[in-house]
C-alpha cells in the first residue's frame, strides 16, 4: 500500500488509521514469512503507511490500535 498514490481520503483519526493499517497489515502478510515476530510486522506495515496523519501525530496511541486490531481480528 502506498500512501502517497491512494486515491482513498486520509483523515487524522483512529478509524482512518484502523482501514490504512489493516489494508498494510494484509499487504505484509502476503509477502513475508510468517515467523517474523508482531512487533516487526508492525513495524513493517506501519513502514508502509508512514505518511498517515494518525500514525505521525499519534505513534503510541496507533501501536495500541494495532495490538487492538490483530487481537480482535485474529490477524497474528
Amino acid at each position: 500500500m502506498n500512501l502517497e498514490t491512494s486515491s482513498e481520503n486520509l483523515y487524522n483519526n483512529a478509524d482512518s488509521f484502523a482501514i490504512a493499517f489493516d489494508e498494510a497489515w494484509k499487504d505484509c502478510e502476503r509477502g513475508n514469512d510468517k515467523n517474523i515476530k508482531i512487533d516487526e510486522k508492525i513495524r513493517i506495515t506501519f513502514e508502509k503507511i508512514k505518511t498517515h496523519p494518525f500514525l505521525i501525530e499519534n505513534p503510541i496511541q496507533s501501536k495500541s490500535i494495532a495490538l487492538f486490531r490483530i487481537k480482535l481480528l485474529g490477524l497474528n
